[in-house]
């Protein structure tokens, strides 16, 4: 199936933005002292937190990662370091799915992110997982679970470059059908650039991890290059494709992706500046976002999952331009790692609060929270 033509907005999002004044969060959290924060930076607006009608959908829940929404009311809930896949009900209680197999966890790989084809029921799902090889994506299908409780596993795409931190690790079925899956640097930087690497990427691949019709190259699964660890990709109701990324010490983004383009990593970190990268659509202080998930809500915003910045941002839309986000949340269920549609047009969010082998008194949680 041919893919979906992507609005190419750069130059309009950038005009809209340029030159704005905007509240810098880290150097005015207390005073709110106005002053011009980098390129495109993202904003805080008063009266955005918390809020009546947020309900605890599931508890107990130990570092969960993934999260899918079935066209059931259902969920499909991933634990990056145990492997499990729970299934929540539509009336809150919840059943382990399938564990699975030959997952390696440590630092921040394990069971990622995991997509269900459009359509499906949950039973079978493309999961992107770390090994003691390296990241791949793979097909679980928990309908031919065999007599030692495995489900049965068709590998997708072996040689994603693996390593403790930048291992990406968001699937999803794009518009096209086809599946997106998102890939760190792997700590090391020059892989973004490499077009032959399939670190610090974004690929497009059919459901057998062949390169898709109308990739840039249509020998290769790359559908753009210059990541340095994105976590959130979505969809807006224009077919436009947005990613999440996280920053190395000054500015995480958001990026409006277009195929074949540059995004700059490691060259620079937020605005490049130059014709040869694209430039991100806004920034944030690392300390206000650490983003990881992202969804398109159904009052034509962005929301975007902040882990450090423990909050979720609503970023809306205005003309495909990303306008002045508001900040919801903040700080009040701690990290947040993922965000998706709920089927009763609220938002579904999970909590990222546990530790790898350390006890802890916040058990991580899906949230229900209405839109605003």
């Amino acid at each position: 199936m041919p893919s979906r033509p992507f609005n190419r907005r750069i130059a309009a999002l950038t005009a809209g933005l340029a030159g704005t004044a905007l509240i810098t969060l880290g150097a005015c959290a207390a005073d709110k002292t106005p002053t011009t924060a980098p390129h495109g930076a993202a904003t805080e607006e008063q009266g955005g937190s918390g809020g009546d009608g947020i309900e605890i959908v599931a508890s107990d829940l130990d570092v969960p990662w993934g999260l899918v929404a079935l066209d059931n009311g259902e969920a499909l809930i991933g634990e990056r370091d145990s492997a499990t896949v729970w299934r929540v009900l539509a009336d809150g209680s919840r059943e382990r799915a399938t564990t699975v197999p030959d997952v390696e966890p440590g630092g921040e790989g394990g069971l990622l992110g995991i997509a269900v084809p459009p359509g499906g029921d949950g039973t079978q799902f493309y999961a992107y997982v770390t090994t003691g090889q390296d990241n791949r994506v793979i097909d679980v299908d928990t309908a031919g679970t065999d007599e030692d409780d495995e489900p049965q596993v068709r590998e997708v795409l072996l040689g994603i470059p693996k390593a403790g931190n930048h291992n990406g690790g968001r699937i999803a079925f794009g518009p096209d059908d086809y599946l997106y899956v998102t890939t760190g640097d792997a700590s090391d930087g020059a892989s973004s650039q490499d077009p032959d690497s399939l670190a610090g990427k974004i690929l497009r691949i059919t459901v057998d991890g062949e390169p898709a019709p109308g990739n840039p190259d249509a020998d290769s699964p790359v559908w753009s290059l210059g990541h340095r660890n994105v976590q959130g990709l979505v969809w807006d109701d224009e077919g436009a494709m947005w990613a999440s990324e996280f920053g190395q010490n000054d500015l995480d983004e958001l990026n409006l992706i277009e195929p074949g383009n540059n995004y700059g990593w490691p060259r620079c970190e937020g605005p490049c500046e130059s014709g040869d990268f694209t430039d991100p659509a806004l920034t944030w202080p690392t300390s206000d976002a650490s983003p990881s998930g992202l969804t398109f809500g159904g009052d034509g915003a962005l929301y975007m999952a902040a882990l450090r910045g423990q909050s979720l941002w609503r970023i809306p839309l205005e003309d495909g331009a990303a306008s002045t986000p508001e900040r919801l949340l903040e700080g009040e269920y701690g990290r947040l790692r993922s965000v998706v549609n709920a089927p009763d047009d609220s938002l579904w969010v999970l909590t990222n609060n546990t530790s790898r082998g350390e006890p802890s008194d916040d058990d991580d949680r899906l949230l229900s929270v209405p839109l605003p």
